[in-house]
Protein backbone atom coordinates (compact mmCIF):
# COMPACT_ATOMS: atom_id res chain seq x y z
CA UNK A 1 0.00 0.00 0.00
CA UNK A 2 0.69 3.31 -0.66
CA UNK A 3 0.73 7.18 -0.01
CA UNK A 4 -0.36 8.07 -3.55
CA UNK A 5 -1.48 6.85 -6.94
CA UNK A 6 2.53 8.64 -8.46
CA UNK A 7 4.29 6.07 -5.74
CA UNK A 8 1.97 3.20 -6.91
CA UNK A 9 2.55 3.95 -11.15
CA UNK A 10 6.53 4.85 -10.14
CA UNK A 11 6.70 1.35 -8.08
CA UNK A 12 4.76 -0.43 -10.95
CA UNK A 13 7.39 0.73 -13.17
CA UNK A 14 10.07 -0.21 -11.31
CA UNK A 15 9.18 -3.29 -10.57
CA UNK A 16 8.10 -4.63 -14.00
CA UNK A 17 11.32 -3.24 -15.86
CA UNK A 18 12.92 -5.86 -13.13
CA UNK A 19 10.82 -8.19 -14.19
CA UNK A 20 8.87 -8.95 -11.51
CA UNK A 21 5.38 -10.35 -11.38
CA UNK A 22 3.29 -8.45 -10.19
CA UNK A 23 -0.22 -6.83 -10.40
CA UNK A 24 -2.34 -3.52 -9.76
CA UNK A 25 -5.22 -4.13 -7.61
CA UNK A 26 -7.70 -2.50 -5.39
CA UNK A 27 -7.18 -2.18 -1.63
CA UNK A 28 -9.13 -4.86 0.20
CA UNK A 29 -12.07 -2.24 2.37
CA UNK A 30 -10.59 -3.51 5.45
CA UNK A 31 -7.15 -1.97 5.63
CA UNK A 32 -7.94 0.46 2.67
CA UNK A 33 -5.94 4.06 3.21
CA UNK A 34 -3.62 6.11 1.03
CA UNK A 35 -4.78 5.87 -2.58
CA UNK A 36 -6.89 3.27 -4.31
CA UNK A 37 -4.77 1.01 -5.53
CA UNK A 38 -1.93 -1.40 -4.12
CA UNK A 39 0.36 -3.60 -5.87
CA UNK A 40 0.19 -7.63 -5.24
CA UNK A 41 3.63 -9.61 -5.50
CA UNK A 42 4.07 -12.94 -3.84
CA UNK A 43 4.91 -13.15 -0.44
CA UNK A 44 8.41 -14.72 -1.07
CA UNK A 45 9.15 -11.99 -2.76
CA UNK A 46 8.56 -9.83 0.12
CA UNK A 47 12.38 -8.74 1.32
CA UNK A 48 13.68 -8.33 -2.39
CA UNK A 49 11.12 -6.13 -3.51
CA UNK A 50 10.83 -3.99 -0.24
CA UNK A 51 15.02 -3.53 -0.95
CA UNK A 52 14.56 -2.38 -4.48
CA UNK A 53 11.79 0.27 -3.31
CA UNK A 54 13.76 1.11 -0.51
CA UNK A 55 16.57 1.57 -2.80
CA UNK A 56 14.12 3.43 -4.75
CA UNK A 57 13.31 5.79 -2.25
CA UNK A 58 9.68 4.17 -2.73
CA UNK A 59 8.91 2.33 0.01
CA UNK A 60 5.48 1.68 1.10
CA UNK A 61 3.29 2.63 3.59
CA UNK A 62 2.82 -0.86 4.78
CA UNK A 63 2.66 -4.98 2.98
CA UNK A 64 -0.13 -6.85 4.24
CA UNK A 65 -0.09 -10.22 3.64
CA UNK A 66 -3.57 -12.22 2.56
CA UNK A 67 -4.56 -14.44 5.30
CA UNK A 68 -7.95 -14.67 4.50
CA UNK A 69 -10.61 -13.71 2.12
CA UNK A 70 -11.57 -10.21 3.46
CA UNK A 71 -8.23 -8.71 2.65
CA UNK A 72 -8.28 -9.87 -0.95
CA UNK A 73 -6.66 -7.55 -3.28
CA UNK A 74 -9.95 -6.18 -5.01
CA UNK A 75 -9.79 -6.87 -9.11
CA UNK A 76 -10.24 -3.37 -10.43
CA UNK A 77 -11.54 -4.17 -13.75
CA UNK A 78 -15.16 -4.73 -14.93
CA UNK A 79 -15.99 -6.15 -18.13
CA UNK A 80 -19.47 -5.64 -19.79
CA UNK A 81 -20.54 -7.79 -22.89
CA UNK A 82 -23.03 -5.03 -24.70
CA UNK A 83 -22.63 -7.97 -27.79
CA UNK A 84 -20.90 -5.54 -30.25
CA UNK A 85 -19.71 -3.24 -27.46
CA UNK A 86 -17.43 -4.32 -25.11
CA UNK A 87 -16.92 -1.60 -22.13
CA UNK A 88 -14.19 -2.37 -19.81
CA UNK A 89 -13.95 -0.48 -16.00
CA UNK A 90 -10.76 -0.18 -14.86
CA UNK A 91 -11.02 1.97 -11.40
CA UNK A 92 -13.05 4.78 -11.93
CA UNK A 93 -12.66 5.14 -16.36
CA UNK A 94 -14.85 3.25 -18.70
CA UNK A 95 -13.43 2.29 -22.54
CA UNK A 96 -15.89 0.97 -24.74
CA UNK A 97 -14.93 -0.50 -27.95
CA UNK A 98 -17.26 -1.57 -31.09
CA UNK A 99 -15.70 -5.01 -31.45
CA UNK A 100 -16.74 -5.11 -35.33
CA UNK A 101 -14.22 -2.26 -36.28
CA UNK A 102 -12.18 -2.12 -33.08
CA UNK A 103 -12.90 1.45 -32.67
CA UNK A 104 -13.34 3.13 -29.54
CA UNK A 105 -16.83 4.78 -29.18
CA UNK A 106 -16.36 6.15 -25.54
CA UNK A 107 -14.52 7.08 -23.13
CA UNK A 108 -16.14 8.23 -19.12
CA UNK A 109 -15.64 8.74 -15.88
CA UNK A 110 -13.70 9.93 -13.22
CA UNK A 111 -12.93 13.49 -12.56
CA UNK A 112 -9.84 14.37 -13.41
CA UNK A 113 -9.07 17.56 -15.46
CA UNK A 114 -7.65 15.51 -18.49
CA UNK A 115 -10.64 13.15 -18.99
CA UNK A 116 -12.39 15.61 -21.77
CA UNK A 117 -9.07 15.79 -23.51
CA UNK A 118 -8.09 11.87 -23.01
CA UNK A 119 -12.10 11.14 -24.84
CA UNK A 120 -11.01 13.65 -27.29
CA UNK A 121 -8.09 11.58 -28.14
CA UNK A 122 -9.09 8.29 -28.13
CA UNK A 123 -12.97 8.38 -29.34
CA UNK A 124 -13.11 7.52 -32.73
CA UNK A 125 -10.22 5.51 -32.84
CA UNK A 126 -9.01 2.30 -34.05
CA UNK A 127 -7.37 0.21 -30.55
CA UNK A 128 -3.97 -0.19 -32.74
CA UNK A 129 -3.77 3.38 -33.58
CA UNK A 130 -4.91 5.37 -30.91
CA UNK A 131 -2.79 6.68 -28.18
CA UNK A 132 -1.34 5.55 -24.58
CA UNK A 133 -3.62 7.59 -22.06
CA UNK A 134 -0.41 7.04 -19.55
CA UNK A 135 1.60 8.80 -22.58
CA UNK A 136 -0.55 11.86 -23.10
CA UNK A 137 -2.66 11.55 -19.23
CA UNK A 138 -1.09 12.66 -16.35
CA UNK A 139 -3.37 11.62 -13.67
CA UNK A 140 -4.95 8.54 -12.04
CA UNK A 141 -7.87 8.60 -14.53
CA UNK A 142 -5.05 8.79 -17.42
CA UNK A 143 -3.08 5.54 -15.24
CA UNK A 144 -6.89 3.73 -14.69
CA UNK A 145 -8.20 4.45 -18.30
CA UNK A 146 -4.15 2.83 -19.33
CA UNK A 147 -5.03 -0.10 -17.28
CA UNK A 148 -8.74 -0.14 -19.30
CA UNK A 149 -7.40 0.30 -22.74
CA UNK A 150 -4.60 -2.93 -22.06
CA UNK A 151 -7.24 -4.84 -20.94
CA UNK A 152 -9.87 -4.03 -24.00
CA UNK A 153 -6.79 -4.76 -26.45
CA UNK A 154 -6.08 -8.33 -24.47
CA UNK A 155 -9.55 -8.99 -24.53
CA UNK A 156 -10.56 -8.19 -28.43
CA UNK A 157 -6.62 -10.01 -29.47
CA UNK A 158 -8.11 -13.02 -27.63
Amino acid sequence: MFENTGEVIQAETLLKKGGWEIRVMGPPPEVRQGCDLVIEFPLIEELQILRILEAAKLPPLKTVPVTGPLLEPVNIFQVKDFGRYLMVRAANMKLTVDRENGTIVNVSGGGCPDVPYLAASMVGQKLADAPNPRDIGHTLCGYALQLAFEEVKRLCSA
